[in-house]
């Protein structure tokens, strides 16, 4: 089973769990300040959910390339939006700051 790294956290999850719900279930802060309630509860539409990555995870569809080459999130910037990703292997994330979590600084990191 993989294993998620997150914010100071270790979680195991189905190969094929979708990121954004094994985080949430954990009780990891995956949004920033108000993106808490104002988001699009895993649409893959508003991009405030958006993480970066290493390890084995899917392919970026449609719906998550579409999002993230818009303004405010940048190619200078990768970032995967949790809620479109699925856990393939294990995985250490981390959250930028920003609303969408676009900035550069780190948030929380594994």
């Amino acid at each position: 089973m993989p294993i998620i790294s997150a914010q100071g956290n270790t979680l195991e999850c189905a190969t094929g769990a979708n990121l954004r719900w094994v985080l949430l279930q954990a009780g990891v802060a995956l949004h920033n300040g108000r993106s808490t309630l104002i988001n699009c509860r895993g649409l893959g539409t508003c991009g405030t959910c958006a993480v970066a990555i290493e390890g084995a995870a899917s392919a970026p569809n449609w719906k998550e390339q579409a999002r993230l080459a818009l303004p405010p999130h940048s190619p200078a910037h990768p970032r995967r939006l949790a809620c479109q990703t699925q856990v393939l292997g294990d995985v250490k994330v981390t959250k930028h700051e920003g609303f969408w979590g676009q900035g550069e600084a780190v948030q929380w990191s594994p």
